[in-house]
Protein backbone atom coordinates (compact mmCIF):
# COMPACT_ATOMS: atom_id res chain seq x y z
CA UNK A 1 0.00 0.00 0.00
CA UNK A 2 1.23 3.56 -0.65
CA UNK A 3 2.77 5.52 2.21
CA UNK A 4 0.22 8.24 2.94
CA UNK A 5 2.45 9.89 5.52
CA UNK A 6 5.13 10.76 2.99
CA UNK A 7 5.88 14.45 2.62
CA UNK A 8 5.26 15.98 -0.79
CA UNK A 9 7.10 19.07 -2.01
CA UNK A 10 5.11 22.29 -2.02
CA UNK A 11 3.83 23.47 -5.38
CA UNK A 12 6.00 26.29 -6.73
CA UNK A 13 4.59 29.25 -8.68
CA UNK A 14 3.18 28.39 -12.09
CA UNK A 15 5.50 29.09 -14.99
CA UNK A 16 4.86 29.50 -18.68
CA UNK A 17 5.45 25.86 -19.65
CA UNK A 18 1.95 24.42 -19.38
CA UNK A 19 -0.36 22.32 -21.57
CA UNK A 20 -3.53 23.71 -23.06
CA UNK A 21 -5.33 20.57 -21.84
CA UNK A 22 -4.31 18.32 -18.96
CA UNK A 23 -6.21 15.01 -18.94
CA UNK A 24 -5.88 12.86 -15.83
CA UNK A 25 -6.96 9.33 -15.09
CA UNK A 26 -8.68 9.03 -11.69
CA UNK A 27 -8.08 5.63 -10.05
CA UNK A 28 -4.34 5.08 -9.80
CA UNK A 29 -3.45 8.69 -10.59
CA UNK A 30 -5.53 10.90 -8.30
CA UNK A 31 -7.27 8.37 -6.08
CA UNK A 32 -6.27 5.05 -4.56
CA UNK A 33 -9.19 2.63 -4.62
CA UNK A 34 -7.32 -0.53 -3.55
CA UNK A 35 -9.34 -0.93 -0.36
CA UNK A 36 -12.61 -0.83 -2.31
CA UNK A 37 -11.27 -3.13 -5.02
CA UNK A 38 -10.36 -5.78 -2.46
CA UNK A 39 -13.64 -5.56 -0.56
CA UNK A 40 -15.74 -5.78 -3.73
CA UNK A 41 -13.59 -8.61 -5.10
CA UNK A 42 -13.84 -10.57 -1.84
CA UNK A 43 -17.62 -10.18 -1.66
CA UNK A 44 -17.79 -11.46 -5.24
CA UNK A 45 -15.44 -14.32 -4.41
CA UNK A 46 -17.68 -15.37 -1.50
CA UNK A 47 -20.74 -15.29 -3.77
CA UNK A 48 -19.11 -17.50 -6.42
CA UNK A 49 -16.98 -19.91 -4.37
CA UNK A 50 -18.82 -20.03 -1.01
CA UNK A 51 -15.77 -20.31 1.29
CA UNK A 52 -16.17 -21.79 4.77
CA UNK A 53 -15.60 -18.35 6.28
CA UNK A 54 -16.49 -14.95 4.85
CA UNK A 55 -13.55 -13.48 6.76
CA UNK A 56 -10.63 -13.30 4.31
CA UNK A 57 -7.31 -14.96 5.22
CA UNK A 58 -4.93 -12.59 7.00
CA UNK A 59 -2.44 -12.15 4.18
CA UNK A 60 -4.91 -12.14 1.29
CA UNK A 61 -5.47 -8.38 1.13
CA UNK A 62 -1.76 -7.52 1.16
CA UNK A 63 -1.08 -10.01 -1.65
CA UNK A 64 -4.01 -8.62 -3.65
CA UNK A 65 -2.71 -5.04 -3.24
CA UNK A 66 0.73 -6.08 -4.45
CA UNK A 67 -0.58 -7.99 -7.48
CA UNK A 68 -3.42 -5.63 -8.48
CA UNK A 69 -1.39 -4.24 -11.44
CA UNK A 70 -1.87 -7.53 -13.35
CA UNK A 71 -5.62 -6.89 -13.60
CA UNK A 72 -6.79 -5.75 -17.02
CA UNK A 73 -10.60 -6.05 -16.59
CA UNK A 74 -12.68 -5.82 -13.41
CA UNK A 75 -13.97 -9.42 -13.50
CA UNK A 76 -10.38 -10.63 -13.10
CA UNK A 77 -10.20 -9.32 -9.51
CA UNK A 78 -12.10 -12.19 -7.83
CA UNK A 79 -10.22 -14.62 -10.08
CA UNK A 80 -6.98 -13.17 -8.71
CA UNK A 81 -8.25 -13.94 -5.22
CA UNK A 82 -9.08 -17.46 -6.37
CA UNK A 83 -5.53 -17.90 -7.64
CA UNK A 84 -4.12 -16.73 -4.31
CA UNK A 85 -6.44 -18.99 -2.30
CA UNK A 86 -5.38 -21.93 -4.50
CA UNK A 87 -1.76 -21.15 -3.72
CA UNK A 88 -0.58 -20.04 -7.16
CA UNK A 89 2.87 -18.44 -6.56
CA UNK A 90 3.05 -14.64 -6.74
CA UNK A 91 5.82 -14.85 -9.33
CA UNK A 92 3.73 -16.98 -11.68
CA UNK A 93 0.81 -14.55 -11.33
CA UNK A 94 3.07 -11.59 -12.06
CA UNK A 95 4.74 -13.15 -15.09
CA UNK A 96 1.97 -15.31 -16.59
CA UNK A 97 -1.32 -13.83 -15.42
CA UNK A 98 -3.08 -14.40 -18.75
CA UNK A 99 -2.20 -18.11 -18.51
CA UNK A 100 -3.19 -18.36 -14.84
CA UNK A 101 -6.57 -16.70 -15.36
CA UNK A 102 -7.36 -18.88 -18.39
CA UNK A 103 -6.48 -22.06 -16.48
CA UNK A 104 -8.82 -21.13 -13.62
CA UNK A 105 -11.67 -20.13 -15.93
CA UNK A 106 -11.41 -23.35 -17.94
CA UNK A 107 -10.74 -25.80 -15.09
CA UNK A 108 -13.63 -24.44 -12.99
CA UNK A 109 -15.94 -23.94 -15.99
CA UNK A 110 -16.54 -20.28 -15.20
CA UNK A 111 -18.13 -17.66 -17.42
CA UNK A 112 -16.31 -14.32 -17.46
CA UNK A 113 -19.44 -12.35 -18.34
CA UNK A 114 -21.26 -13.85 -15.35
CA UNK A 115 -18.36 -13.01 -13.04
CA UNK A 116 -18.39 -9.43 -14.32
CA UNK A 117 -22.14 -9.06 -13.84
CA UNK A 118 -21.90 -10.51 -10.34
CA UNK A 119 -19.12 -8.12 -9.37
CA UNK A 120 -20.97 -5.11 -10.82
CA UNK A 121 -24.18 -6.15 -9.08
CA UNK A 122 -22.48 -6.51 -5.71
CA UNK A 123 -20.84 -3.10 -6.10
CA UNK A 124 -24.11 -1.48 -7.22
CA UNK A 125 -25.98 -2.93 -4.23
CA UNK A 126 -23.26 -1.72 -1.88
CA UNK A 127 -23.42 1.78 -3.36
CA UNK A 128 -27.22 1.81 -3.14
CA UNK A 129 -27.31 0.71 0.51
CA UNK A 130 -24.14 2.28 1.94
CA UNK A 131 -22.80 5.00 -0.33
CA UNK A 132 -20.84 6.74 2.44
CA UNK A 133 -19.18 3.48 3.44
CA UNK A 134 -18.25 2.77 -0.18
CA UNK A 135 -16.86 6.26 -0.76
CA UNK A 136 -14.83 6.06 2.46
CA UNK A 137 -12.67 3.29 0.99
CA UNK A 138 -11.16 5.72 -1.56
CA UNK A 139 -8.12 7.79 -0.60
CA UNK A 140 -6.37 10.52 -2.55
CA UNK A 141 -2.64 10.33 -3.09
CA UNK A 142 -0.52 12.87 -1.16
CA UNK A 143 -0.44 16.32 -2.71
CA UNK A 144 -2.86 15.74 -5.60
CA UNK A 145 -5.78 17.64 -4.05
CA UNK A 146 -3.63 20.70 -3.45
CA UNK A 147 -2.34 20.46 -7.00
CA UNK A 148 -5.85 20.24 -8.46
CA UNK A 149 -7.01 23.19 -6.37
CA UNK A 150 -4.05 25.23 -7.56
CA UNK A 151 -4.71 24.53 -11.24
CA UNK A 152 -8.43 25.21 -10.82
CA UNK A 153 -8.06 28.35 -8.71
CA UNK A 154 -8.69 31.82 -10.16
CA UNK A 155 -5.46 33.54 -11.16
CA UNK A 156 -4.26 35.89 -8.40
CA UNK A 157 -1.25 36.98 -10.46
CA UNK A 158 0.07 36.71 -13.97
CA UNK A 159 2.06 33.66 -12.83
CA UNK A 160 -1.03 31.62 -12.04
CA UNK A 161 -2.43 29.13 -14.49
CA UNK A 162 -5.32 30.48 -16.53
CA UNK A 163 -4.67 28.60 -19.76
CA UNK A 164 -4.71 24.91 -18.77
CA UNK A 165 -8.08 23.20 -19.03
CA UNK A 166 -8.25 20.29 -16.59
CA UNK A 167 -10.20 17.11 -17.44
CA UNK A 168 -10.61 13.78 -15.69
CA UNK A 169 -10.84 10.83 -18.08
CA UNK A 170 -11.76 7.68 -16.20
CA UNK A 171 -13.53 4.32 -16.32
CA UNK A 172 -15.17 5.18 -12.98
CA UNK A 173 -18.67 6.63 -13.07
CA UNK A 174 -18.45 10.39 -13.23
CA UNK A 175 -20.95 10.94 -10.41
CA UNK A 176 -18.72 9.11 -7.94
CA UNK A 177 -15.65 11.05 -9.05
CA UNK A 178 -17.56 14.27 -8.46
CA UNK A 179 -18.69 13.14 -4.98
CA UNK A 180 -15.20 12.09 -3.96
CA UNK A 181 -13.77 15.43 -5.10
CA UNK A 182 -16.51 17.36 -3.32
CA UNK A 183 -15.58 15.58 -0.09
CA UNK A 184 -12.14 17.18 -0.51
CA UNK A 185 -13.64 20.63 -1.26
CA UNK A 186 -12.69 20.42 -4.93
CA UNK A 187 -15.43 21.83 -7.15
CA UNK A 188 -15.04 20.24 -10.56
CA UNK A 189 -17.55 20.95 -13.34
CA UNK A 190 -19.43 17.86 -14.49
CA UNK A 191 -18.67 18.41 -18.17
CA UNK A 192 -14.95 18.03 -17.39
CA UNK A 193 -15.38 14.64 -15.72
CA UNK A 194 -15.57 12.10 -18.54
CA UNK A 195 -16.42 8.78 -16.94
CA UNK A 196 -17.62 5.25 -17.57
CA UNK A 197 -21.01 6.47 -18.71
CA UNK A 198 -19.58 7.83 -21.98
CA UNK A 199 -18.85 4.24 -23.07
CA UNK A 200 -15.90 5.08 -25.29
CA UNK A 201 -12.15 4.34 -25.20
CA UNK A 202 -9.90 6.96 -23.65
CA UNK A 203 -8.07 7.65 -26.90
CA UNK A 204 -11.40 8.64 -28.48
CA UNK A 205 -12.07 10.99 -25.58
CA UNK A 206 -8.64 12.62 -26.01
CA UNK A 207 -9.36 13.07 -29.71
CA UNK A 208 -12.66 14.77 -28.83
CA UNK A 209 -10.95 17.08 -26.35
CA UNK A 210 -8.51 18.22 -29.01
CA UNK A 211 -11.28 18.72 -31.55
CA UNK A 212 -13.21 20.85 -29.06
CA UNK A 213 -10.19 22.94 -28.08
CA UNK A 214 -10.09 26.51 -29.26
CA UNK A 215 -7.16 27.06 -31.57
CA UNK A 216 -5.21 24.59 -33.68
CA UNK A 217 -2.10 24.89 -31.50
CA UNK A 218 -3.68 23.15 -28.50
CA UNK A 219 -1.33 20.90 -26.54
CA UNK A 220 -2.65 17.91 -24.59
CA UNK A 221 -0.86 16.06 -21.79
CA UNK A 222 -2.33 12.77 -20.56
CA UNK A 223 -1.42 11.09 -17.24
CA UNK A 224 -2.45 7.43 -16.88
CA UNK A 225 -1.27 4.51 -14.75
CA UNK A 226 -2.02 1.74 -17.26
CA UNK A 227 0.64 1.20 -19.90
CA UNK A 228 -1.74 -0.48 -22.38
CA UNK A 229 -4.03 2.57 -22.34
CA UNK A 230 -1.10 4.82 -23.20
CA UNK A 231 0.02 2.46 -25.94
CA UNK A 232 -3.46 2.59 -27.49
CA UNK A 233 -3.13 6.38 -27.66
CA UNK A 234 0.30 5.91 -29.25
CA UNK A 235 -1.26 3.82 -32.01
CA UNK A 236 -3.53 6.68 -33.14
CA UNK A 237 -1.74 8.64 -35.92
CA UNK A 238 -3.74 11.81 -35.23
CA UNK A 239 -2.74 11.76 -31.53
CA UNK A 240 1.01 11.53 -32.07
CA UNK A 241 1.54 14.96 -30.52
CA UNK A 242 -0.22 14.10 -27.26
CA UNK A 243 2.34 14.05 -24.45
CA UNK A 244 1.96 10.77 -22.56
CA UNK A 245 2.90 10.08 -18.93
CA UNK A 246 2.87 6.83 -16.95
CA UNK A 247 2.16 7.50 -13.26
CA UNK A 248 4.64 5.30 -11.40
CA UNK A 249 2.63 5.46 -8.16
CA UNK A 250 -0.42 3.85 -9.75
CA UNK A 251 -1.44 0.32 -10.65
CA UNK A 252 1.53 -0.72 -12.77
CA UNK A 253 4.58 -2.90 -12.33
CA UNK A 254 8.35 -2.39 -12.28
CA UNK A 255 8.41 -4.09 -15.69
CA UNK A 256 5.96 -1.52 -17.08
CA UNK A 257 8.09 1.30 -15.70
CA UNK A 258 11.28 -0.19 -17.11
CA UNK A 259 9.61 -0.51 -20.51
CA UNK A 260 8.64 3.16 -20.44
CA UNK A 261 12.20 4.18 -19.56
CA UNK A 262 13.18 2.79 -22.97
CA UNK A 263 10.22 4.26 -24.84
CA UNK A 264 10.93 7.75 -26.20
CA UNK A 265 7.23 8.56 -26.57
CA UNK A 266 6.00 7.81 -23.03
CA UNK A 267 7.49 9.57 -20.02
CA UNK A 268 7.70 8.09 -16.54
CA UNK A 269 6.24 10.45 -13.94
CA UNK A 270 6.68 10.29 -10.18
CA UNK A 271 4.21 11.66 -7.66
CA UNK A 272 6.70 14.15 -6.23
CA UNK A 273 7.12 15.63 -9.74
CA UNK A 274 3.41 15.46 -10.61
CA UNK A 275 2.56 17.86 -7.77
CA UNK A 276 5.17 20.38 -8.95
CA UNK A 277 4.98 23.02 -11.64
CA UNK A 278 4.66 21.77 -15.21
CA UNK A 279 8.17 23.05 -15.95
CA UNK A 280 9.52 20.30 -13.67
CA UNK A 281 7.77 17.52 -15.59
CA UNK A 282 9.90 15.35 -17.90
Amino acid sequence: MPDYTRKVPATPPMLANAPTILALDFDGVLCDGLLEYFQTAWRTYCHIWNPDSEIPPNDLASKFYRLRPVIEIGWEMPVLLRALVLGVPDEKISQDWSVVVLEIIESEKLDTATIGKTLDGIRDEWIATDLEGWLSLHRFYPGVIERLQYILSPAPTSLANTSTQLFIVTTKEGRFVKQLLQQQDVEFSEERIIGKETKRPKHQTLRQLLENALGKAATLWFVEDRLKTLQLVQQQPDLKNVKLYLADWGYNTKAHQEFVRNDPNIRLLSLCVFVQDFSAWP
